[in-house]
Protein backbone atom coordinates (compact mmCIF):
# COMPACT_ATOMS: atom_id res chain seq x y z
CA UNK A 1 0.00 0.00 0.00
CA UNK A 2 1.45 3.38 -0.98
CA UNK A 3 1.73 6.02 1.72
CA UNK A 4 1.17 9.61 0.58
CA UNK A 5 3.91 11.99 1.68
CA UNK A 6 2.76 15.49 2.71
CA UNK A 7 4.59 18.63 1.68
CA UNK A 8 5.30 21.30 4.29
CA UNK A 9 2.01 22.93 3.34
CA UNK A 10 0.11 19.70 4.01
CA UNK A 11 -0.54 18.72 0.37
CA UNK A 12 0.67 15.42 -1.11
CA UNK A 13 2.79 15.13 -4.22
CA UNK A 14 4.35 11.67 -4.17
CA UNK A 15 4.00 8.29 -2.53
CA UNK A 16 6.37 6.05 -0.59
CA UNK A 17 5.69 2.37 -0.09
CA UNK A 18 7.43 1.58 3.20
CA UNK A 19 7.79 3.14 6.64
CA UNK A 20 11.59 3.00 6.80
CA UNK A 21 11.86 5.07 3.63
CA UNK A 22 9.13 7.40 4.85
CA UNK A 23 11.02 8.04 8.08
CA UNK A 24 14.35 8.47 6.30
CA UNK A 25 12.81 10.89 3.83
CA UNK A 26 11.56 13.15 6.62
CA UNK A 27 14.25 12.58 9.24
CA UNK A 28 15.30 16.24 9.23
CA UNK A 29 11.73 17.42 9.79
CA UNK A 30 11.13 15.93 13.24
CA UNK A 31 11.17 19.20 15.16
CA UNK A 32 9.14 21.04 12.53
CA UNK A 33 6.49 18.30 12.60
CA UNK A 34 6.45 18.40 16.40
CA UNK A 35 5.97 22.16 16.40
CA UNK A 36 3.17 21.88 13.87
CA UNK A 37 1.23 18.94 15.26
CA UNK A 38 2.48 17.88 18.71
CA UNK A 39 3.77 19.53 21.91
CA UNK A 40 5.05 22.92 20.80
CA UNK A 41 6.24 23.97 24.26
CA UNK A 42 8.37 20.83 24.58
CA UNK A 43 10.01 21.73 21.29
CA UNK A 44 10.81 25.18 22.66
CA UNK A 45 12.44 23.64 25.73
CA UNK A 46 14.63 21.43 23.54
CA UNK A 47 15.66 24.42 21.45
CA UNK A 48 16.41 26.48 24.56
CA UNK A 49 18.71 23.80 25.98
CA UNK A 50 20.26 22.91 22.63
CA UNK A 51 18.89 19.35 22.76
CA UNK A 52 17.02 19.71 19.46
CA UNK A 53 18.89 17.04 17.49
CA UNK A 54 17.42 15.06 14.63
CA UNK A 55 17.88 11.47 15.81
CA UNK A 56 18.21 8.89 13.04
CA UNK A 57 19.19 5.69 14.85
CA UNK A 58 19.40 4.02 18.25
CA UNK A 59 21.94 1.32 18.97
CA UNK A 60 22.79 -0.13 22.39
CA UNK A 61 23.54 2.77 24.77
CA UNK A 62 23.79 5.28 21.92
CA UNK A 63 21.62 7.71 19.98
CA UNK A 64 22.97 8.82 16.58
CA UNK A 65 21.98 12.14 15.03
CA UNK A 66 21.55 13.15 11.40
CA UNK A 67 25.20 14.29 11.26
CA UNK A 68 26.39 10.85 12.33
CA UNK A 69 27.38 11.99 15.82
CA UNK A 70 27.02 9.37 18.54
CA UNK A 71 25.63 10.32 21.96
CA UNK A 72 25.79 8.19 25.08
CA UNK A 73 22.17 7.97 26.25
CA UNK A 74 22.01 7.92 30.05
CA UNK A 75 18.42 9.21 29.89
CA UNK A 76 17.28 5.87 28.44
CA UNK A 77 13.72 7.00 27.76
CA UNK A 78 13.05 7.46 31.53
CA UNK A 79 14.41 3.92 31.97
CA UNK A 80 12.55 2.24 29.11
CA UNK A 81 15.81 1.17 27.45
CA UNK A 82 17.16 -0.95 30.28
CA UNK A 83 18.53 -3.34 27.66
CA UNK A 84 19.78 -0.52 25.47
CA UNK A 85 18.27 0.29 22.10
CA UNK A 86 17.64 -2.28 19.36
CA UNK A 87 18.73 -5.30 21.36
CA UNK A 88 19.36 -7.99 18.71
CA UNK A 89 17.78 -10.86 20.66
CA UNK A 90 14.56 -9.01 21.44
CA UNK A 91 14.38 -7.74 17.86
CA UNK A 92 14.86 -11.24 16.42
CA UNK A 93 12.22 -12.72 18.72
CA UNK A 94 9.67 -10.09 17.74
CA UNK A 95 10.40 -10.57 14.04
CA UNK A 96 9.79 -14.31 14.45
CA UNK A 97 6.62 -13.70 16.47
CA UNK A 98 5.19 -11.31 13.89
CA UNK A 99 5.91 -13.81 11.13
CA UNK A 100 4.06 -16.52 13.08
CA UNK A 101 0.74 -14.60 12.90
CA UNK A 102 -0.25 -15.26 16.53
CA UNK A 103 -3.93 -15.13 17.63
CA UNK A 104 -3.37 -11.98 19.67
CA UNK A 105 -6.06 -10.41 21.85
CA UNK A 106 -8.91 -12.90 21.42
CA UNK A 107 -10.59 -11.07 24.34
CA UNK A 108 -13.12 -13.89 24.84
CA UNK A 109 -10.24 -16.28 25.22
CA UNK A 110 -6.83 -16.55 26.85
CA UNK A 111 -3.32 -16.04 25.49
CA UNK A 112 -0.49 -18.52 26.05
CA UNK A 113 2.18 -15.83 25.88
CA UNK A 114 0.31 -13.66 28.39
CA UNK A 115 0.17 -16.59 30.80
CA UNK A 116 3.86 -17.36 30.30
CA UNK A 117 4.83 -13.73 30.96
CA UNK A 118 2.73 -13.68 34.14
CA UNK A 119 4.30 -16.97 35.23
CA UNK A 120 7.83 -15.61 34.78
CA UNK A 121 7.08 -12.35 36.59
CA UNK A 122 5.48 -14.12 39.55
CA UNK A 123 8.47 -16.47 39.75
CA UNK A 124 10.78 -13.45 40.09
CA UNK A 125 8.57 -11.71 42.68
CA UNK A 126 8.50 -12.05 46.48
CA UNK A 127 6.59 -14.97 47.98
CA UNK A 128 3.62 -12.72 48.74
CA UNK A 129 2.89 -12.31 45.01
CA UNK A 130 0.90 -14.94 43.11
CA UNK A 131 -0.99 -13.30 40.21
CA UNK A 132 -0.77 -10.60 37.57
CA UNK A 133 -2.85 -8.17 35.55
CA UNK A 134 -1.06 -7.28 32.32
CA UNK A 135 -1.30 -3.66 31.21
CA UNK A 136 0.13 -1.29 28.61
CA UNK A 137 2.02 1.19 30.81
CA UNK A 138 3.20 2.09 34.28
CA UNK A 139 0.39 4.52 34.96
CA UNK A 140 -2.15 1.88 33.89
CA UNK A 141 -0.55 -0.55 36.34
CA UNK A 142 -0.91 2.05 39.10
CA UNK A 143 -4.54 2.69 38.18
CA UNK A 144 -5.16 -1.03 38.55
CA UNK A 145 -3.46 -1.12 41.94
CA UNK A 146 -5.67 1.68 43.27
CA UNK A 147 -8.81 -0.08 42.05
CA UNK A 148 -7.86 -3.49 43.43
CA UNK A 149 -6.85 -1.96 46.77
CA UNK A 150 -10.26 -0.38 47.22
CA UNK A 151 -12.11 -3.47 46.01
CA UNK A 152 -10.13 -5.90 48.15
CA UNK A 153 -10.26 -3.89 51.38
CA UNK A 154 -13.63 -2.19 51.10
CA UNK A 155 -11.89 1.04 52.10
CA UNK A 156 -11.42 4.23 50.14
CA UNK A 157 -8.48 6.22 51.48
CA UNK A 158 -5.11 5.99 49.69
CA UNK A 159 -1.79 7.27 51.03
CA UNK A 160 1.15 8.33 48.89
CA UNK A 161 4.40 10.26 49.39
CA UNK A 162 5.48 13.81 48.76
CA UNK A 163 7.62 13.81 45.57
CA UNK A 164 6.27 10.40 44.61
CA UNK A 165 5.66 9.89 40.90
CA UNK A 166 3.19 7.21 39.81
CA UNK A 167 2.03 8.43 36.42
CA UNK A 168 -0.07 11.14 34.80
CA UNK A 169 -3.46 9.55 34.16
CA UNK A 170 -6.18 10.75 36.50
CA UNK A 171 -6.02 8.17 39.28
CA UNK A 172 -2.23 8.10 39.19
CA UNK A 173 -2.12 11.88 39.21
CA UNK A 174 -4.28 11.84 42.33
CA UNK A 175 -1.39 10.07 44.11
CA UNK A 176 1.34 12.12 42.42
CA UNK A 177 3.30 14.10 45.00
CA UNK A 178 4.64 16.77 42.63
CA UNK A 179 2.70 20.03 42.40
CA UNK A 180 3.98 20.86 38.91
CA UNK A 181 2.12 17.86 37.47
CA UNK A 182 -1.06 18.39 39.49
CA UNK A 183 -1.48 22.12 38.90
CA UNK A 184 -4.72 23.05 37.06
CA UNK A 185 -5.94 19.43 36.81
CA UNK A 186 -7.90 19.18 40.07
CA UNK A 187 -10.03 18.37 41.86
CA UNK A 188 -8.56 14.89 42.20
CA UNK A 189 -9.93 11.59 43.41
CA UNK A 190 -11.20 12.03 46.97
CA UNK A 191 -9.46 10.24 49.79
CA UNK A 192 -5.91 10.49 48.41
CA UNK A 193 -3.54 12.08 50.93
CA UNK A 194 0.26 12.54 51.06
CA UNK A 195 2.73 11.66 53.80
CA UNK A 196 6.45 12.54 53.95
CA UNK A 197 8.77 9.96 52.36
CA UNK A 198 10.73 8.09 55.02
CA UNK A 199 8.55 9.18 57.96
CA UNK A 200 7.03 6.14 59.66
CA UNK A 201 5.42 8.20 62.42
CA UNK A 202 3.43 10.21 59.87
CA UNK A 203 2.40 7.01 58.09
CA UNK A 204 1.36 5.37 61.36
CA UNK A 205 -0.80 8.37 62.31
CA UNK A 206 -2.76 8.15 59.04
CA UNK A 207 -3.11 4.37 59.17
CA UNK A 208 -4.44 4.60 62.73
CA UNK A 209 -7.66 6.10 61.38
CA UNK A 210 -8.58 2.62 60.13
CA UNK A 211 -9.86 3.64 56.70
CA UNK A 212 -6.78 3.29 54.47
CA UNK A 213 -7.01 0.92 51.52
CA UNK A 214 -3.34 1.12 50.55
CA UNK A 215 -0.07 2.97 50.83
CA UNK A 216 1.74 3.33 47.47
CA UNK A 217 5.45 4.14 47.50
CA UNK A 218 8.56 3.92 45.32
CA UNK A 219 11.54 2.12 46.90
CA UNK A 220 13.65 4.85 45.31
CA UNK A 221 11.85 8.03 44.33
CA UNK A 222 12.50 8.80 40.69
CA UNK A 223 12.09 12.52 41.34
CA UNK A 224 15.36 13.38 43.03
CA UNK A 225 16.69 9.79 43.33
CA UNK A 226 15.84 9.55 47.04
CA UNK A 227 16.54 6.04 48.39
CA UNK A 228 14.23 4.68 51.08
CA UNK A 229 15.93 5.02 54.50
CA UNK A 230 16.99 1.83 56.24
CA UNK A 231 14.04 0.15 57.92
CA UNK A 232 11.45 2.37 56.26
CA UNK A 233 9.89 -0.12 53.85
CA UNK A 234 9.97 -2.93 56.40
CA UNK A 235 8.29 -0.62 58.90
CA UNK A 236 5.71 0.47 56.34
CA UNK A 237 4.89 -3.17 55.59
CA UNK A 238 4.35 -3.95 59.26
CA UNK A 239 2.27 -0.83 59.87
CA UNK A 240 0.06 -1.52 56.84
CA UNK A 241 -0.40 -5.16 57.82
CA UNK A 242 -1.40 -4.26 61.38
CA UNK A 243 -3.84 -1.62 60.12
CA UNK A 244 -5.49 -3.85 57.53
CA UNK A 245 -4.11 -1.75 54.64
CA UNK A 246 -2.20 -2.95 51.58
CA UNK A 247 1.37 -2.03 50.67
CA UNK A 248 1.87 -1.22 46.97
CA UNK A 249 5.44 -0.85 45.69
CA UNK A 250 5.81 1.14 42.49
CA UNK A 251 8.75 -0.53 40.74
CA UNK A 252 8.02 0.85 37.27
CA UNK A 253 11.48 2.45 37.20
CA UNK A 254 13.32 0.51 39.92
CA UNK A 255 12.29 -3.00 38.84
CA UNK A 256 13.73 -5.52 36.37
CA UNK A 257 17.29 -5.34 37.65
CA UNK A 258 17.76 -1.58 37.70
CA UNK A 259 19.01 -1.44 41.32
CA UNK A 260 21.09 -4.63 41.25
CA UNK A 261 18.19 -6.85 42.34
CA UNK A 262 15.32 -8.00 40.16
CA UNK A 263 13.01 -5.88 42.32
CA UNK A 264 14.34 -3.12 44.55
CA UNK A 265 12.14 -4.55 47.34
CA UNK A 266 14.65 -7.38 47.67
CA UNK A 267 17.26 -5.01 49.13
CA UNK A 268 15.05 -4.69 52.20
CA UNK A 269 13.42 -8.12 52.22
CA UNK A 270 9.96 -6.59 51.87
CA UNK A 271 6.96 -8.63 50.72
CA UNK A 272 4.35 -6.20 49.34
CA UNK A 273 0.74 -6.88 48.50
CA UNK A 274 1.11 -5.42 45.01
CA UNK A 275 3.94 -4.36 42.67
CA UNK A 276 3.67 -2.21 39.55
CA UNK A 277 6.03 -2.77 36.59
CA UNK A 278 6.52 -1.43 33.07
CA UNK A 279 9.22 0.56 31.18
CA UNK A 280 12.15 -1.79 30.46
CA UNK A 281 9.81 -4.80 30.40
CA UNK A 282 9.07 -3.57 26.87
CA UNK A 283 12.60 -4.24 25.64
CA UNK A 284 12.26 -0.79 24.13
CA UNK A 285 9.82 -2.09 21.51
CA UNK A 286 6.23 -2.78 22.57
CA UNK A 287 4.50 -0.96 25.47
CA UNK A 288 3.80 -3.44 28.25
CA UNK A 289 3.23 -3.27 31.98
CA UNK A 290 2.11 -5.49 34.81
CA UNK A 291 0.37 -5.25 38.14
CA UNK A 292 1.53 -8.11 40.35
CA UNK A 293 -0.64 -8.94 43.35
CA UNK A 294 -1.20 -11.44 46.12
CA UNK A 295 -3.77 -14.14 45.56
CA UNK A 296 -5.74 -12.70 48.50
CA UNK A 297 -6.08 -9.35 46.71
CA UNK A 298 -7.11 -11.11 43.50
CA UNK A 299 -9.63 -13.35 45.18
CA UNK A 300 -11.19 -10.43 47.03
CA UNK A 301 -11.56 -8.45 43.78
CA UNK A 302 -12.47 -11.10 41.19
CA UNK A 303 -14.67 -13.01 43.62
CA UNK A 304 -17.31 -14.34 41.22
CA UNK A 305 -17.79 -15.15 37.54
CA UNK A 306 -19.80 -11.97 37.17
CA UNK A 307 -16.84 -9.99 38.48
CA UNK A 308 -14.31 -11.68 36.21
CA UNK A 309 -14.36 -8.63 33.93
CA UNK A 310 -14.43 -5.80 36.49
CA UNK A 311 -10.87 -4.83 35.64
CA UNK A 312 -8.69 -5.39 32.59
CA UNK A 313 -6.91 -3.74 29.68
CA UNK A 314 -7.72 -3.80 25.97
CA UNK A 315 -4.11 -4.20 24.88
CA UNK A 316 -2.72 -5.66 28.12
CA UNK A 317 -1.55 -9.21 27.50
CA UNK A 318 -1.46 -8.90 23.71
CA UNK A 319 0.90 -11.41 22.13
CA UNK A 320 3.36 -8.82 20.86
CA UNK A 321 3.52 -7.03 24.22
CA UNK A 322 3.81 -10.30 26.13
CA UNK A 323 6.42 -11.51 23.63
CA UNK A 324 8.48 -8.36 24.15
CA UNK A 325 8.23 -8.86 27.92
CA UNK A 326 9.28 -12.51 27.79
CA UNK A 327 12.18 -11.75 25.44
CA UNK A 328 13.33 -8.95 27.76
CA UNK A 329 13.27 -11.28 30.76
CA UNK A 330 15.26 -13.83 28.75
CA UNK A 331 17.93 -11.22 28.04
CA UNK A 332 18.07 -10.17 31.69
CA UNK A 333 18.59 -13.81 32.70
CA UNK A 334 20.94 -14.89 29.88
CA UNK A 335 23.19 -11.84 30.17
CA UNK A 336 23.02 -11.85 34.00
CA UNK A 337 22.06 -8.18 33.91
CA UNK A 338 20.88 -8.04 37.52
CA UNK A 339 24.36 -8.95 38.75
CA UNK A 340 25.91 -6.67 36.16
CA UNK A 341 23.78 -3.72 37.27
CA UNK A 342 24.95 -4.28 40.82
CA UNK A 343 28.62 -4.40 39.81
CA UNK A 344 28.39 -1.43 37.43
CA UNK A 345 26.42 0.53 40.03
CA UNK A 346 29.16 -0.04 42.58
CA UNK A 347 31.72 1.14 40.02
CA UNK A 348 29.70 4.26 39.22
CA UNK A 349 29.47 5.18 42.90
CA UNK A 350 33.19 4.50 43.34
CA UNK A 351 33.96 6.84 40.45
CA UNK A 352 31.58 9.66 41.46
CA UNK A 353 31.28 9.74 45.26
CA UNK A 354 34.72 11.42 45.57
CA UNK A 355 33.21 14.39 43.72
CA UNK A 356 31.51 15.33 47.02
CA UNK A 357 34.91 15.98 48.55
CA UNK A 358 36.40 17.69 45.55
CA UNK A 359 33.66 20.18 44.67
CA UNK A 360 31.76 22.52 46.97
CA UNK A 361 28.77 22.54 44.66
CA UNK A 362 28.36 18.74 44.90
CA UNK A 363 26.29 18.14 48.03
CA UNK A 364 25.54 14.43 47.65
CA UNK A 365 25.96 11.48 45.30
CA UNK A 366 23.34 8.79 45.88
CA UNK A 367 21.54 5.88 44.28
CA UNK A 368 21.43 2.11 44.10
CA UNK A 369 22.63 -0.07 41.24
CA UNK A 370 22.30 1.84 37.99
CA UNK A 371 19.84 4.40 39.32
CA UNK A 372 22.14 7.30 40.16
CA UNK A 373 21.79 10.93 41.21
CA UNK A 374 24.09 13.85 42.04
CA UNK A 375 22.67 16.76 44.01
CA UNK A 376 24.11 20.24 43.54
CA UNK A 377 23.99 23.00 46.12
CA UNK A 378 25.29 26.53 46.68
CA UNK A 379 29.02 27.00 47.35
CA UNK A 380 30.16 28.44 50.67
CA UNK A 381 31.96 31.49 49.31
CA UNK A 382 29.94 34.67 49.72
CA UNK A 383 30.40 35.98 46.18
CA UNK A 384 29.96 32.58 44.52
CA UNK A 385 26.81 31.98 46.57
CA UNK A 386 25.38 35.27 45.33
CA UNK A 387 25.96 34.17 41.74
CA UNK A 388 24.25 30.85 42.49
CA UNK A 389 21.27 32.64 44.01
CA UNK A 390 21.03 35.00 41.03
CA UNK A 391 20.88 32.01 38.67
CA UNK A 392 18.29 30.24 40.82
CA UNK A 393 16.12 33.35 40.95
CA UNK A 394 15.87 33.19 37.17
CA UNK A 395 14.58 29.61 37.34
CA UNK A 396 14.74 27.28 40.37
CA UNK A 397 16.70 24.18 39.40
CA UNK A 398 18.41 25.99 36.54
CA UNK A 399 21.90 25.43 37.92
CA UNK A 400 21.66 21.71 37.14
CA UNK A 401 21.27 22.59 33.46
CA UNK A 402 24.70 24.19 33.65
CA UNK A 403 25.96 20.62 34.02
CA UNK A 404 23.60 18.69 31.72
CA UNK A 405 23.96 21.15 28.82
CA UNK A 406 27.79 20.98 28.50
CA UNK A 407 27.68 17.22 29.10
CA UNK A 408 25.47 17.03 26.04
CA UNK A 409 27.10 19.65 23.83
CA UNK A 410 30.76 19.05 24.62
CA UNK A 411 30.87 15.39 25.64
CA UNK A 412 27.89 13.97 23.74
CA UNK A 413 26.34 12.49 26.88
CA UNK A 414 22.59 12.76 27.47
CA UNK A 415 21.52 13.02 31.13
CA UNK A 416 18.49 14.55 32.82
CA UNK A 417 17.54 16.82 35.68
CA UNK A 418 15.78 14.58 38.20
CA UNK A 419 12.77 16.79 38.86
CA UNK A 420 11.13 20.15 38.45
CA UNK A 421 12.97 22.87 40.38
CA UNK A 422 15.55 20.28 41.55
CA UNK A 423 19.29 20.64 41.22
CA UNK A 424 19.79 16.90 40.88
CA UNK A 425 21.48 15.29 37.88
CA UNK A 426 20.11 11.81 37.18
CA UNK A 427 21.39 8.89 35.13
CA UNK A 428 19.64 5.62 34.23
CA UNK A 429 22.25 3.78 32.13
CA UNK A 430 21.28 0.61 30.25
CA UNK A 431 22.08 -2.40 32.41
CA UNK A 432 24.48 -3.66 29.74
CA UNK A 433 26.37 -0.37 29.34
CA UNK A 434 30.08 -0.93 28.57
CA UNK A 435 32.31 -0.26 31.57
CA UNK A 436 34.46 2.18 29.60
CA UNK A 437 31.41 4.33 28.92
CA UNK A 438 30.67 4.63 32.63
CA UNK A 439 34.25 5.70 33.14
CA UNK A 440 33.94 8.22 30.30
CA UNK A 441 30.80 9.65 31.89
CA UNK A 442 32.51 10.02 35.28
CA UNK A 443 35.51 11.75 33.68
CA UNK A 444 33.30 14.08 31.63
CA UNK A 445 31.21 14.91 34.70
CA UNK A 446 34.31 15.78 36.70
CA UNK A 447 35.55 18.03 33.89
CA UNK A 448 32.22 19.86 33.62
CA UNK A 449 31.91 20.31 37.38
CA UNK A 450 35.42 21.76 37.50
CA UNK A 451 34.53 24.25 34.78
CA UNK A 452 31.25 25.19 36.45
CA UNK A 453 32.69 25.66 39.90
CA UNK A 454 35.73 27.64 38.74
CA UNK A 455 33.62 29.72 36.38
CA UNK A 456 30.78 30.70 38.70
CA UNK A 457 31.92 34.31 38.52
CA UNK A 458 32.73 34.24 34.80
CA UNK A 459 31.45 32.36 31.77
CA UNK A 460 29.23 29.79 33.35
CA UNK A 461 27.46 32.37 35.43
CA UNK A 462 26.65 34.07 32.17
CA UNK A 463 25.48 30.76 30.73
CA UNK A 464 23.17 30.23 33.68
CA UNK A 465 21.72 33.71 33.46
CA UNK A 466 21.32 33.41 29.69
CA UNK A 467 19.59 30.05 30.08
CA UNK A 468 17.31 31.66 32.64
CA UNK A 469 16.43 34.49 30.29
CA UNK A 470 15.75 32.05 27.46
CA UNK A 471 13.57 29.85 29.68
CA UNK A 472 11.58 32.82 30.89
CA UNK A 473 11.18 34.02 27.30
CA UNK A 474 10.12 30.55 26.17
CA UNK A 475 7.31 30.57 28.73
Amino acid sequence: MAIPVPNSNGSHNREINDLATLRATHVDEGLALNQRHLNRQLGRVLQTLGFDREWVRGEGPYLIDSEGKQYLDLYAGFGVFGLGRSHPFVKAQLHALIDSDPPSLPQLGVSTLAGLLAQRLVAHAPASIDAAVLTSSGTESVEGALKLARAATGRSRILYCHRGFHGLSYGSLSVNGNVEFRERFGPFLPGCEPVPFGDLDALAAELARGDVACFIVEPIQGKGVYVAPGGYLQGARELCHNAGALLVLDEVQTGLGRTGRFLAAEHWGVEPDMVTLSKSLSGGYVPVGALLASRAVFNATFDSMERSVVHGSTFGGGDFAAGAGIASLMVIEQEQLVDRARAMGELLMELTQPLQERFEIVHEVRGLGLMWGLELGPPSGRTARRVWEAIERRQPGLFAQMVTVPLFREHHILTQVAGHHMNVIKALPPLNIPEQELRRFAAALESVLADVESGLLRGYASLGLNLGRRMLFAR
